[in-house]
């Protein structure tokens, strides 16, 4: 086990701070540690989590809002991870994700829009056969 030196520990967070700096709960954080994307330093049962785990829970809590699966994000990770010199590869892998799901997002829109439409067509024909019932009613 590496020794933690003191500034290794100044600049770490607890499960604590991770929870209120990023919005999360403590269940996520060991969530994302159990799907081995944050790996913090253990010091008996606490955790301390590096700038490492910080830039990366900043990128996976990008990536879940676009809508990027677990595991597109941990493919993006690991690939940094492994050869930081292949950022233009990462770069280009996260592009063609990205517009994937640009895509699909934009496919999503429309379908809802679509829906939008339809349903105030339908509610606009409801009120009109509630008013047609009011004034017969009251003729």
């Amino acid at each position: 086990m590496t020794r933690l030196t003191q500034t290794d520990l100044s600049d770490t967070l607890s499960i604590r701070e991770m929870c209120d700096a990023f919005e999360v709960t403590p269940r996520t954080l060991r969530f994302y540690e159990q799907k081995e994307l944050l790996f913090p330093i253990r010091q008996g049962t606490r955790r301390l989590f590096t700038r490492r785990d910080r830039a990366r829970l900043k990128l996976i809590l990008r990536g879940k809002r676009f809508g990027f699966s677990l595991e597109d994000i941990r493919q993006l990770l690991d690939m940094y991870d492994h050869d930081p010199s292949q950022q233009e590869a990462q770069l280009k892998r996260t592009y063609e994700l990205a517009q994937e799901r640009l895509h699909a997002m934009e496919a999503q829109r429309d379908e809802l829009n679509e829906a939008i439409a339809e349903l105030k067509t339908q509610m606009a024909w409801g009120e009109e056969m509630m008013a047609g019932l009011r004034n017969r009613g009251g003729a």
